[in-house]
Parts: structure tokens; C-alpha cells; sequence
């Protein structure tokens, strides 16, 4: 039986309450000054890249640069996340991207920078920080309670925008007077601090269970996984769309700053500033809009209020209007994108958290990313104000997705359910024996068959997300009442792996299966191995669970008609 949620504290939601924990806040001022650096930096290259070119498409792949590894690389590094140390993975990746900031700006205090260099060194940065992106975000759960989580999820996003509504004034002040490779060093210095608190961090991590899984197998899982969850691919789809469309205030700004306003350096960073002030008044209501408002409900009103915007960004040639406008759009894109990330950090079951937040990070920066050279390309040929119309247009008719694909409600974190007892084995396995076909008999009354079938299309997905292949549910045509659920595993490892994976809703949804079963005999499950003479060493007797090395995985007894 579920059991209801507790109830929480005000203390316990209020969006301040992980800042009371020594170990986030630590980490989370640090996040700040690392945040506060790629912005200035980011100021520097976008605004020389206009100095050095005047093609609207080059200044918008400089977003482009910094965001494309995030789409290429999010689920490998979501699954290193996943297989590793999180805080290692951290410390490599920010070392990462402290060497293209330092290279960066070492090659242009020499004069010898290019735009296409610049780009390159943008696409470094962009690396590590996509490296970095699913480990951090997948640790946050590590460092504060469950019920604190959405706090800490808005409390990141506002480092990021407090970062993005003081950095690039900063950053255009800075280049105004020290020059852009002011701004790089700046960045390189400021990834010191977090890279010092990561490294003091003490992290206690769990030991598996299991040995870890290869890092193509490990991404294939996350991929299988998320293409199985219905909820997240909503999720991911919306989180897509938006980011294209919205990824023109971005990629554009610089020649908002240069061509419509007609300003310079710190006009750019005035701008992008107040963008970024109502980035982190959005993300200071956070919990206020879910509180009143349904998933669906604030990505309607968020797509709607900043298409809104974009459009008066577009027409206007008043700093003071464009910048209000700003406010407005920042704000709107901050509730969008926390509930995006909220709805899948409360989705995913831990073993798979660090991908599904990757496969999260590559729909928004991939959105960006396309966007951006899609805006930038329009741009040439309309004008900036045309594509920021286009753009804001594409924004205001977004939530008519919501007639097919409506954003799914948000609960609480769904935890994985206990470790199962394996299965008795007579015969002697190694980790790699395998396939391992899985057949489960049901004997279901004739007049609940429909109510039954329905229920199994939601039990494939189930053993689908974690691990299963060729799901098939059959009925025997000689007997109504019998069924046959059949899957397997690609090895021994594979399925213990699967069989351990089921979160507590998922195994609920097991047993409401089981409990159509009727008759005397309990559900029958058979575990068999496919090919035996090719993939098992025979032995005479029956080998002992406790002789198990690294290179085995040798089961103990329980009896048959567990959970599958």
C-alpha cells in the first residue's frame, strides 16, 4: 500500500532552506563565482567576434560553440555521472574548462586570435562544462534532503542568474576598460574557488551492489530508459521546442545592443544584465507558481508572456523599453526551464538520475544550439528585428503543443524500491552468461482480459526502462485464461541489474499485475538461459554464493514466484 507523503515544513520548502546546510552553501557560493565568470567571459567573445567579423551567423555561434557539446556529449556524460565518483567527474571537467579559458586567454593577449579560434576555444569551454553539467546536477540530491530539492533546483538557477544579470555588466565594463582578454582571465580565476570546494567535499558515496556497467552499455540504458517514459519524453519535447525558440535572445543580443539600440560593450551587458534580473525574480517564484499552477499551466503562460516580450525587444530602440522587455522574458524563461528540470529530477529514479538530467540539458542546449545558428542565419537574411519576430511569434504559438503532448503533473521524487533477493540458481553462471529469457504465466479470467492487457502495455515500459528486451504479452489460444509475459536480458548481470532497477511505483504496478491471477498455483515465473553449451562453464556441483569473485556473479537461494 503507498503510503501518503509527509507533510512538509514550512521551514523544510521555503526556497532559503538549503542554504542553512554548511556543505550546499559552500558549493553553491562558489557555483556563483564560477557562474559570474563564464558570463563575463562570455561577454568578451561574443562582442569581439563582432569586432572581428561583421556576419550576424559568426556572432551567433558563439552561443552556438558554448552550448552544441552539451546536445553532443549530455548522455555520455550523464552515464559517466551515473558509473562514477560525482564530485571526481566534477573536478575533471572544471579542470576541463579551466584549460580552454587559460588557453583562451593566453592566445589572445599574443594577438593571434581568429573568430574561428575563438570558436574552438568556446567549444573547449563548452565541453567541460557539458561534462560537468549532469554530474552537478545529479549530486544536488546528494547534498540536501528530498523535501528540500526543488528549492535547491531554483536556488542553482538563480546562482546562474544572478551570475547572468551582474555578469555582463561586469563584463562590459570590464571590456570597455581592461579589453576582452581582461574578461578571459577573469573567467579562467573564478573557476578556482568551486574547484576548491568541490575538492574538500567529503563525499560518502554508496558502494553498488552490482559491478557498473560499461560506458556504451551504460548509455544505451539511459537512452532506453528515457525512451520508455512517456512523462519525460513530454517533457524533453516541450524543453526542446522552447529553447529553439527562445534561443534567439541570446544569440541575437550582441546585435540588439550594436544594431537597434546602436550601443556598445556595456549597452550589450546592460542588456543581457536585465535579462538576467528576471531570470532570478522568476526563480525566486518558483515554488509560488507550483503551488497555483499545473505543469502545463505555467509553460503556457511562460511561452505566451515571452513571445510577447521577444516581439517588443524586436521593434523597440528605447534601451529602457528593451531592457523592461528583458526583465519580462528572463522571468519566463527561468519558470520555464526550472519546471522542465524539476519535472525530470522528481521523475528519474536515482540510478538513471544523472542521464535523464543529461538527456535534459542536451533537449535545452540542443534547442539553443539550433536555434541560434537557425537565428543567426534568418538574421542575415531578414534583419534582427525579422528574426526576433519570427522568434517571438514561434514562442507565443508553442503551447498548442499542449493539445497533443500536455506536460505531465509533478510529485514527489519516485524512490527505488528495495533490493530483491536473486532468484534460485542451480547451474553455475558467469556475469556475461546470457540471454536470459524471462517467461511469467498469469491465469486471468476471460472477462477481465481487456482491463489486463491494458494494464501490461504499461508493465512493457516498466521493464523496458530498466533493461528488458523483447517484451512480448501472448495468450495461449487453447486456454483463455492462460497468458505469457516474455522478456529478456542480454546476460546474467544485464537482468540482475533490470530485476533491481524497478522504482516502488513500479513495483506496485507489478503486483496489480500479479493480482489478476487467479487459481490455486501462484503466478509461475521461469528464468532460463538461452544457448547454455555456448555461454556457461558446467561444474559438477552446485557452487557456493560466497566463492563469488569480481569475474562472477553467483546468486543466492530464494524461493521461485518472487517478483520478477
Amino acid at each position: 500500500m503507498t503510503q501518503p507523503p509527509k507533510p512538509k515544513s514550512p521551514a523544510a520548502s521555503s526556497l532559503a532552506a538549503p542554504l542553512r546546510l554548511p556543505l550546499f552553501r559552500r558549493i553553491w557560493l562558489a557555483s556563483l563565482l564560477s557562474n559570474l565568470g563564464l558570463m563575463i567571459m562570455g561577454v568578451g567573445a561574443a562582442w569581439t567576434m563582432t569586432q572581428m567579423t561583421s556576419s550576424a551567423d559568426k556572432v551567433a555561434l558563439v552561443q552556438t560553440a558554448v552550448t552544441l557539446p552539451i546536445m553532443l556529449f549530455a548522455m555520455a556524460a550523464g552515464a559517466i555521472a551515473d558509473m562514477y565518483d560525482r564530485r571526481k567527474i566534477a573536478l575533471v571537467s572544471l579542470t576541463i574548462a579551466l584549460a580552454g579559458a587559460t588557453s583562451l586567454t593566453t592566445l589572445a593577449g599574443l594577438g593571434i586570435m581568429t573568430p574561428n579560434l575563438m570558436l574552438a576555444f568556446c567549444f573547449i569551454i563548452g565541453s567541460g562544462m557539458a561534462l560537468f553539467g549532469p554530474a552537478w546536477q545529479a549530486s544536488v540530491s546528494e547534498q540536501v534532503p528530498a523535501e528540500t530539492l526543488p528549492s535547491a533546483v531554483a536556488l542553482n538557477g538563480i546562482s546562474f542568474n544572478i551570475a547572468r544579470s551582474f555578469g555582463p555588466a561586469i563584463g562590459g565594463v570590464v571590456v570597455a576598460a581592461a579589453g576582452s582578454v581582461a574578461s578571459f582571465a577573469t573567467n579562467a580565476l573564478f573557476y578556482l574557488p568551486l574547484l576548491g570546494a568541490l575538492f574538500l567535499w567529503r563525499r560518502v558515496s554508496e558502494p553498488s551492489r552490482l559491478p557498473r556497467e560499461g560506458l556504451k552499455r551504460a548509455v544505451i540504458s539511459g537512452v532506453r530508459y528515457v525512451a520508455n517514459s512517456p512523462p519525460i519524453r513530454v517533457v524533453l519535447t516541450r524543453t526542446l521546442v522552447t529553447g529553439f525558440a527562445g534561443g534567439s535572445v541570446a544569440a541575437l543580443m550582441p546585435l540588439v545592443a550594436r544594431d537597434l539600440l546602436h550601443g556598445n560593450a556595456q549597452t550589450y551587458g546592460i542588456m543581457l544584465g536585465a535579462f538576467g534580473v528576471g531570470a532570478v525574480i522568476g526563480a525566486l517564484n518558483i515554488n509560488k507558481v507550483r503551488k497555483y499552477l499545473s505543469g502545463e499551466g505555467a509553460i503556457r503562460l511562460c511561452t505566451l508572456v515571452m513571445g510577447g516580450a521577444i516581439m517588443v525587444v524586436a521593434v523597440s530602440r528605447l534601451p529602457v523599453l528593451t531592457a523592461a522587455a528583458l526583465v519580462i522574458a528572463g522571468g519566463m524563461w527561468m519558470l520555464s526551464v526550472a519546471t522542465f528540470n524539476v519535472g525530470v529530477q522528481l521523475s528519474a529514479p536515482r540510478w538513471v538520475a544523472g542521464r535523464s538530467l543529461a538527456a535534459f540539458q542536451a533537449s535545452i542546449s540542443g534547442g539553443i544550439a539550433i536555434g541560434s545558428w537557425c537565428w543567426g542565419h534568418l538574421a542575415d537574411g531578414i534583419g534582427v528585428q525579422g528574426a526576433l519576430a519570427v522568434s517571438g511569434a514561434l514562442m507565443t504559438l508553442s503551447p498548442l503543443l499542449g493539445l497533443w503532448i500536455r506536460m505531465p503533473p509533478v510529485g514527489d521524487r519516485d524512490e527505488a524500491a528495495e533490493f530483491l533477493a536473486d532468484p534460485e540458481v542451480q547451474l553455475s553462471l558467469s556475469s556475461r552468461s546470457g540471454p536470459i529469457i524471462v517467461e511469467i504465466e498469469y491465469r486471468v479470467d476471460p472477462n477481465r482480459a481487456r482491463t489486463f492487457y491494458r494494464l501490461m502495455q504499461m508493465v512493457q515500459l516498466s521493464r523496458q526502462r530498466s533493461g528488458a528486451y523483447g517484451w512480448s504479452i501472448a495468450r495461449d489460444i487453447a486456454d483463455p485464461h492462460l497468458w505469457i509475459e516474455r522478456y529478456h536480458c542480454p546476460t546474467w548481470l544485464d537482468f540482475l541489474r533490470q530485476r533491481n532497477r524497478a522504482t516502488q511505483s513500479e513495483r506496485e504496478l507489478h503486483i496489480r499485475a500479479m493480482k489478476f491471477h487467479e487459481g490455486p498455483e501462484p503466478v509461475r515465473i521461469r528464468r532460463m538461459l538461452e544457448r547454455p553449451h555456448g555461454s556457461v562453464r558446467w561444474r559438477e556441483t552446485t557452487p557456493d554464493p560466497a566463492a563469488g569473485t569480481a569475474g562472477e556473479v553467483l546468486p543466492v537461494a530464494t524461493p521461485v514466484g518472487s517478483s520478477s
